[in-house]
């Protein structure tokens, strides 16, 4: 040890009295001394007990000494408090005190220094006096002077010397002044000390003053939350799941207005729905939380507590819906194979949707379009030049919104004219008119819901469809609550229902449902008493608020239930106002941060709720279409129009005031009555008539699908034979950690997705009965015959039989590759599947070797298989066996398993070898799309390996090829170190190495296989990057790996050497350099995962840029990627990759928030978009959101697009297939770059640009699919569509409308000009040589010009070749005043292609121009928490 410590500096540890001090410290001889220790630490050890326990005696003494004079001075308090009780006090004395301060300082002096002494005296003295007669016998001569008997007594009673000699009443009460009159002299000990007393005085009953206000509030609180529970539907035992409380609260935190986001560390959200709260848990757990939150903030709680209620009834209403589609599911599976027909199902709801009322299928979701459709199954001129508003999702739903729109801006124009025109009076009769007329009284038995109503009636009833007025609201139809989203959904279908008296009475009534009810004809309504949240607005207010987005109409239904939510708690709150004032009436300082926001606010909020409440009853059909349906902003917006008008005529403005004082009398009357208001009440515990049980039994339906690889590793665990591979199946299960995805593969569905399917056809607004009635439906229609039962269950066989044959194979694969390389030897299987029934199947399985066809020989030779590749020999070789295959499969399995000899020191190697490099694929799919834990996982896997199998201590780094564009002359590619291990990083980081240097790195590259120099020192051409390295340092060994994509294509080198290890030999074994080739291996697979979300985002933000500009108005849209969960036993959770927002700008995260499932229970659409990978509609607080996932080549999701439309119930028609345009061409775009990554597919470069890297042919990947899919659009068009548009004559078009207005003849001239203008832009980009030519001015010249030859040429047209030169700016000006509306409303497919074509060729030809730096994809650096980015091309269409 010691020569060790003489050798070299090190890490010297002392180990004594069980304490360990390490320090760095050099030893330049051996001597036993202890360094740089801790003077504690000596002193410590000259403890004995002699002196421990001579320091416990002194202590107690101490102690003793100290308690005998506390007693002391206690005991002399209690004889002072006992005179000063035997002794009256004389309030002559309090004549001295006089803060008089010309006096102040002489009194307080005279009275602490001589008075006390100088009053005793005088009083001994007059005692003298009086004893001795002085006084009455004045000519009696005596001796006696008073003044030297008053002299006399001061010095003998001297207060210097004289301790106590004891105090009367009036010495006593003038100590008492004289202290009192000394605090009031400045700048003295004794006024300190009191100023400082009466701050802590004051503070201290400040405290206990804020306590108690705390404390009430408090309390307040719980009442306010307790009163909220009732908001709540509760289970059979009046408790509420602990997770959804968990989930509001975490909702609430998140919001970044609030900035709580530290709250939320303590939520240890519940990962089941076991635990439950009852009222009063429920108010001690809320409280626990929010203790510190102000009172406004509480308020907003409130709100939102209120919102979740009513999200949380709605979660109830989807999962009763589920689980009658889940009742179907295992109804139509009868042969229990988990999975039903896809085509057969789609086949059962067109039928369904054919038979459904005209009402009922508005509300339904078109069955024969996309979503439910795929892409594949629309032809591809129906999908790119179909605008036919009829086949929208929903039923004619531009149409019904465009009228809708029409009519509500007529009636707006009228209703503000008969309001300025009409006298004070008249307006008063106009509008009680109005009210009666309008808002008649409704029967009580006239009062159905549809929770009363028999399903079977949706198919058989035959509604009028006459009675929908142009509006689309019945006539007479009762105004019935709305749904949750009342304001901006279309309550179109009605139905009776037989009891509603409970619903009535709710606070809500019966929220978030679409009523179905048949028209009544004469029918009446009444003055309803439900708040603004329940009115049934009119079809006219639902249509505009959901449909034009120019209107700028949002329904406020949820705010005001909000309010009147919050109501309770505002007025429990409210009784504080006078606690919180101080003596004199003025609010304590603290007090203030806690409340002096709430007593404003809380009463607002009182009156708010209560006049939304029942106004709104007698004015909500006077409100304007471009106004809330609240009270107050009619209010607000009348004093605007006063503004507005001060400088017009007084008349006008007196009428708008008059009117205004009859609605403030309408506010007074609501005031009255709202005290009778039934809203107050608790909510129904009911759905639709139907109690909920208490359990969320669809909240997870991976639990109705059994996992089948899972299934078959137990029963192989179950089976001996399979011994040796139980622990590599355990392994290799326990690493597939994203689990629980369903493939789509359009032919069947699972319950999953079935579930999924069907809600996505049902929608939201259906009734649960028009569920009940589907199910029936599809319990009667679906059948299969025997044929397709026996072919499903022998598919279903099949399937389990590939998974099983997949888990041996794999287990077998990874024990013969005990290393870990990821290959095997071609020839060294061969040898031993020769031995196989000792040779007697050679011949066959040479026939095999036929069949396949192995990847290329390496430079030695050396043909070798990867896991795939091997699986897919050996099943080639049983397929030529004779007998059952899966029997012949597992007897091979076996005998390559007992054949091969691996002792257990190999297993245990190669067991902690594969969990190193699972890290390393782990960190690539956790990383966040970043490469940082994948360098990092990477050179941890090789040091460690080193550490434990090699005795090594290594250097790696690793280097990438780039194209050298600097200094071309040294070669056409340079290497570049992008990483490497820390104590060499400043030697080695960002360095580059040319191939005119020294180093084996250029030959490794070359031949393609590792290069290992044993002794470097020995070599002469190795390149140090330490220059500072002496030569005898120069030790060890240098192995470099090529790093090879799945083509077989090297894209950099991992170097690794021992230069570091103290041992001057060390070379590297065979087994370490297997290992070493297989972590190269997994590298390279993290490295081109982590690149394909790269380049997945960055074509996401491409087709997100183009479809901004043709749907501008799309409120965000998020893009999510799924991870392995790092939560021990979840399956996957979301990361938010990148967020776009309303100006089309998005912001990519460095590093993503992640979302957990456990916190999603409100707003769960994305997990069931990504489980079911199916497209999902779903509206999540009063926003419609469409989340579509990203699909991989196996059918699973790997991430998610969420678009937000906001209150808009759904996009137009134009709009959704544009939508439907950019989805299709970004899936497409995906599933290239995951082919070409995997090296399933070879490189597609179509486009010139494409050849100059991977990275730009990303940026170029969407708009060279989209080019691709209107080339072969155009290829499809017959000669009959240019016919007809070459025939156009646009100028006399615009003669015949010489009568119309300036504005409208502009906009006819622009309309009219649209084609020739879009086929003159195409011209020029075939023909730029006729750019001066004045021939494409005259249209009969300019249409010439277009033939089969200009189709032909545009079909190939390559907008990026180099030879391509063309006026963009002459072609933009032709173009950029032709909106997408204007081309759309042409309905010709033909200029739908090419007013498409020609801005993807603009865009092209933009990014071509911009190649050095547009197309690199926008990721964030190291040092960004986040970037904003927005792709060239993004302002070249036409916007609206």
């Amino acid at each position: 040890m010691e020569s060790k410590l003489e050798e070299q500096p090190g890490i010297s540890t002392v180990k004594e009295s069980k304490i360990e001090i390490s320090k760095n410290v050099v030893i330049r001889e051996p001597a036993s001394v202890v360094f740089n220790l801790d003077q504690t630490v000596l002193d410590s050890k000259l403890d004995l007990p002699w002196k421990k326990n001579l320091f416990e005696r002194v202590e107690a003494r101490a102690q003793a000494m100290q308690q005998k004079i506390l007693d002391k001075d206690k005991l002399k308090k209690e004889l002072e408090k006992q005179a000063e009780k035997k002794i009256p006090k004389e309030t002559l004395a309090k004549e001295w005190f006089n803060i008089d301060n010309m006096t102040l300082n002489t009194r307080a002096y005279l009275l602490d220094k001589l008075l006390p002494t100088l009053v005793a005296g005088m009083e001994h003295m007059l005692m003298q006096v009086e004893k001795k007669k002085l006084l009455s016998e004045t000519d009696i001569p005596t001796k006696f002077d008073p003044i030297i008997y008053l002299g006399e007594y001061l010095m003998r009673n001297n207060p210097l010397y004289i301790k106590d000699s004891g105090m009367s009443g009036y010495q006593r009460e003038m100590k008492n002044v004289t202290e009192n009159l000394k605090i009031h002299i400045t700048n003295t000990i004794c006024n300190r000390v009191s100023r400082m007393k009466e701050k802590i005085k004051e503070k201290q009953e400040q405290r206990e003053t804020i306590s108690q206000v705390k404390v009430q509030v408090a309390n307040l609180r719980k009442q306010a939350l307790q009163e909220q529970f009732n908001e709540w539907i509760l289970d059979p035992k009046g408790t509420i799941p602990m997770k959804v409380i968990q989930n509001a609260l975490h909702d609430f935190f998140q919001n970044p207005n609030f900035k709580l986001e530290t709250f939320c560390k303590q939520l240890d959200i519940a990962d089941s729905m076991e635990q439950r709260l009852n009222k009063m848990e429920f108010t001690e757990y809320i409280s626990a939380h929010i203790a510190d939150l102000k009172s406004e903030i509480f308020e907003e709680l409130l709100k939102h507590l209120c919102h979740s209620a009513d999200e949380f009834r709605e979660v109830i209403k989807t999962d009763m819906r589920r689980q009658m589609f889940v009742e179907v599911f295992l109804h139509c599976d009868c042969g229990k194979v988990g999975f039903l027909n896809r085509q057969r199902t789609l086949a059962l709801l067109e039928t369904f949707y054919d038979q459904s009322p005209t009402m009922l299928r508005r509300l339904l979701r078109n069955p024969r379009q996309w979503p439910l459709l795929e892409f594949e199954e629309i032809e591809l001129p129906e999908f790119w030049g179909d605008k036919d508003n009829q086949k929208h999702i929903y039923e004619d739903f531009d149409n019904v919104f465009l009228e809708m729109n029409t009519s509500l801006s007529e009636k707006n124009a009228s209703t503000k004219q008969s309001k300025l025109l009409k006298k004070p009076e008249e307006l008063h009769k106009y509008d009680k008119y109005k009210k009666s007329t309008l808002l008649p009284s409704l029967p009580e038995q006239q009062r159905e819901t549809i929770a009363g109503q028999d399903p079977n009636k949706i198919l058989n009833e035959d509604l009028n469809s006459e009675s929908i007025t142009a509006q689309g609201q019945p006539k007479g139809a009762t105004v019935r609550p709305g749904s949750r989203r009342g304001s901006r959904r279309m309550s179109l279908i009605e139905e009776p229902q037989k009891d509603s008296t409970a619903e009535r009475g709710s606070r809500r009534g019966s929220r978030r449902m679409s009523v179905i009810e048949e028209p009544q004809k004469g029918s009446k309504e009444e003055p309803s008493r439900e708040p603004v949240a329940e009115q049934g607005v009119p079809r006219e207010a639902i249509v505009e608020e959901e449909s034009l987005r120019e209107s700028g109409i949002e329904g406020s239904s949820r705010e005001s239930e909000a309010e009147q939510g919050v109501q309770r708690g505002a007025i429990a709150e409210e009784g504080l106002r006078e606690s919180r004032r101080g003596p004199k009436g003025e609010t304590i300082p603290e007090e203030q941060d806690i409340a002096s926001t709430s007593q404003s606010r809380e009463g607002n909020i009182l009156k708010e709720s209560k006049t939304s409440r029942e106004v709104t009853s007698f004015v909500h059909t006077e409100i304007l279409p471009q106004e809330e349906n609240t009270q107050e902003q009619i209010y607000e917006g009348k004093l605007f129009m006063i503004s507005e008008l001060q400088e017009k005529d007084s008349y006008e403005v007196e009428k708008i005031i008059s009117s205004l004082h009859f609605l403030l009398d309408l506010l007074e009357t609501a005031k009255k009555k709202v005290e009778k208001d039934k809203a107050c009440e608790p909510k129904s515990q009911k759905i639709e008539g139907k109690p909920w049980p208490g359990e969320l039994l669809t909240c997870d339906l991976k639990k109705y699908v059994k996992c089948e690889d899972e299934e078959q590793a137990k029963l192989i665990y179950g089976n001996s034979r399979f011994t040796d591979l139980h622990s590599i199946i355990r392994n290799i299960q326990s690493y597939k950690e994203v689990k629980g995805r369903s493939a789509f593969n359009g032919v069947s569905l699972n319950l999953l997705q079935f579930v999924q399917f069907l809600e996505t056809f049902v929608g939201e607004d259906a009734p649960l009965s028009a569920s009940e009635t589907l199910t029936s439906f599809f319990k009667w229609g679906y059948a299969e015959t025997k044929e397709e039962k026996m072919r499903d269950l022998e598919e279903a066989i099949q399937n389990t039989s590939q998974i099983r044959r997949g888990l041996l194979l794999e287990a077998l694969f990874q024990l013969w590759d005990s290393d870990g390389s990821g290959f095997l030897d071609l020839n060294e299987v061969d040898e031993l599947l020769y031995t196989y029934k000792e040779g007697m199947e050679k011949e066959a399985m040479k026939t095999a070797k036929l069949h396949i066809q192995f990847p290329k020989p390496h430079p030695g030779q050396e043909v070798r298989l990867s896991s795939k590749q091997f699986q897919k020999y050996i099943e080639l070789v049983v397929s030529e066996l004779r007998g059952n295959e899966d029997q012949v499969l597992e007897s091979l399995v076996e005998f390559l398993m007992t054949t091969l000899e691996r002792s257990h020191f190999e297993g245990l190697r190669n067991s902690a070898r594969r969990k190193w490099l699972h890290q390393i694929q782990h960190a690539a799919e956790t990383s966040g799309v970043s490469l940082e834990p994948v360098y990092t996982e990477t050179f941890k896997a090789l040091t460690q390996d080193a550490q434990v199998h090699g005795n090594k201590k290594i250097s790696a780094h690793i280097s990438l090829l780039e194209e050298n564009r600097l200094l071309p002359h040294r070669g056409a590619v340079l290497l570049r170190n992008v990483a490497c291990t820390l104590d060499d990083a400043p030697f080695v980081l960002n360095k580059v190495l040319y191939r005119d240097m020294k180093g084996i790195s250029f030959t490794v590259i070359d031949k393609g296989k590792p290069v290992h120099v044993p002794q470097v020192q020995h070599h002469g051409n190795i390149f140090f990057w330490n220059d500072s390295r002496k030569e005898n340092e120069k030790n060890g060994s240098f192995l470099a790996l090529p790093l090879q994509n799945a083509h077989m294509r090297i894209f950099g080198v991992l170097a690794i050497d021992t230069l570091r290890d103290p041992q001057k030999i060390n070379i590297f074994l065979p087994h370490e350099i297997r290992f070493y080739q297989g972590v190269a291996n997994v590298f390279s697979t993290a490295y081109h995962y982590v690149h394909s979300r790269e380049h997945i985002l960055h074509v996401v933000i491409t087709g997100i840029s183009w479809l901004y500009d043709i749907i501008p108005d799309i409120n965000a849209i998020s893009t999510y990627f799924i991870e392995p969960s790092p939560e021990q036993g979840s399956d996957y959770v979301l990361r938010n990759m990148m967020v776009t927002g309303p100006l089309g700008l998005t912001e990519i995260h460095k590093n993503p928030p992640t979302i957990f499932r456990k916190t999603c229970i409100f707003r769960d659409f994305l997990f069931k978009c990504i489980d079911s990978s199916e497209v999902l509609l779903a509206s999540v607080c009063g926003e419609n959101h469409i989340a579509i996932p990203l699909r991989e080549r196996t059918g699973e999701a790997l991430g998610a697009l969420d678009f937000n439309i906001g209150k808009r119930k759904m996009l137009f028609y134009r709009e959704f297939k544009d939508l439907q345009k950019m989805v299709k061409v970004t899936q497409a775009a995906c599933y290239e770059i995951l082919d070409e990554l995997s090296g399933e597919k070879e490189k597609n470069r179509v486009l010139e640009i494409e050849n100059a890297g991977e990275v730009q042919q990303a940026g170029v990947l969407f708009f060279r699919i989209m080019l691709q899919e209107l080339q072969k659009s155009l290829r499809q068009l017959t000669s009959m569509d240019f016919v007809s548009l070459l025939l156009y004559d646009y100028r006399s078009a615009i003669q015949s409308n010489k009568s119309l207005t300036a504005s409208q003849l502009h906009e006819l001239e622009a309309n009219a000009k649209l084609v020739p203008e879009i086929l003159t832009a195409v011209i020029l980009f075939i023909h730029p040589e006729l750019e001066s030519s004045h021939e494409l001015e005259i249209w009969d010249k300019c249409k010439l010009y277009f033939n089969k030859h200009l189709v032909d040429s545009i079909c190939a047209f390559d907008p990026t070749e180099k030879n391509v030169k063309v006026n963009l700016k002459l072609i933009g000006n032709y173009l950029k005043g032709h909106s997408r509306i204007n081309v759309w409303k042409s309905h010709s497919i033909v200029m739908e292609y090419l007013y498409h074509w020609s801005h993807i060729c603009l865009a092209l030809i933009e990014l071509k121009i911009k190649l050095s730096g547009a197309i690199i994809p926008p990721l964030p650096s190291k040092t960004d928490s986040c970037v904003y980015a927005k792709m060239p091309g993004a302002s070249l269409l036409g916007t609206e």
